[in-house]
Order: structure tokens, then C-alpha cells, then sequence
């Protein structure tokens, strides 16, 4: 398959402005934008523990916590919407599955909760910190 063509806008200016970018990383061997990855930009909306998520393949984000060590590959298969260079796919349409890649544990930010009863004398103060996952969504497929 052509990737050096294959643009899904209509509009004759972006195409203009792509087809000059193309040949200028052409000239100057800049690899990354050759790629099809760069022009073809497939993302996904994957729900992970409850919460719903934006991913592209590279993308590192943080998610609530998942039981794993650091380097284990963990697939998610609801997955509620696609888009692959303009062809969307919602639904029970979607057949794609996420891979991802734990890269480590954090903790969130302290939430405090301070109760009290004025003039009683009662005064509680709790707080905690939420565990974070930090994961690489490695495969989009």
C-alpha cells in the first residue's frame, strides 16, 4: 500500500500544505514524519476501571490503579468507539482490542477531609492518597 498519497481530507489546502511537508522531509530525510504512523493517526476510546479514555498508540497516561508489575502487557478489550483515518466504528461495530504496557505505580495528589462541630470540641481530619498506574498503550488492533 501508497502511503505517500493517501490523504482522507477533501480540502485542497491541507492537502497542498501535507504534499509540501512530504517532500520537504524527503529532501531532508526527516524519518519520523515519513512514516504512514505519522499521516495515519488511529485512536480509540477505551473504558479502563469505570473511566472512560482517549488513546493513540505511543501514548503514556494514568489510569486508576491495575494489578501488575511494571513491564506487564494488559489488554482491554472494551473498548466504546474507533477512528481510523476517517472511518468510524461505534458500538457493537467495534471489534478492536488495546495493548498496553504498565510502566509503574504512583500516588495521586492528598485529599484531606477536616470535619468538625463547632463549639464541641470535635475535630477529625482523614486523608489519602489515590494509587495511579502509569501505562504505554503499545497496540491499537
Amino acid at each position: 500500500m501508497n502511503y505517500k498519497y493517501n490523504f482522507s481530507t477533501d480540502n485542497v489546502v491541507q492537502n497542498c500544505i501535507k504534499y509540501l511537508l512530504y517532500f520537504f522531509c524527503l529532501i531532508y530525510n526527516i524519518h519520523y514524519l515519513r512514516s504512514p504512523k505519522f499521516w495515519h493517526i488511529m485512536f480509540a476510546v477505551v473504558k479502563i476501571a469505570g473511566q472512560q479514555f482517549k488513546v493513540t498508540e505511543g501514548q503514556n497516561l494514568y489510569v486508576p490503579h491495575i494489578e501488575g508489575e511494571s513491564g506487564d502487557l494488559v489488554e482491554f478489550s472494551e473498548v466504546l468507539f474507533t477512528d481510523t483515518d476517517g472511518v468510524i466504528a461505534v458500538g457493537s461495530a467495534v471489534t478492536v482490542k488495546v495493548n498496553a504496557e504498565i510502566i509503574g505505580d504512583r500516588k495521586g495528589d492528598k485529599v484531606i477531609a477536616f470535619k468538625m462541630k463547632r463549639r464541641k470540641g470535635f475535630r477529625k481530619k482523614k486523608g489519602h492518597r489515590t494509587l495511579y498506574t502509569q501505562i504505554k498503550i503499545k497496540q491499537i488492533a
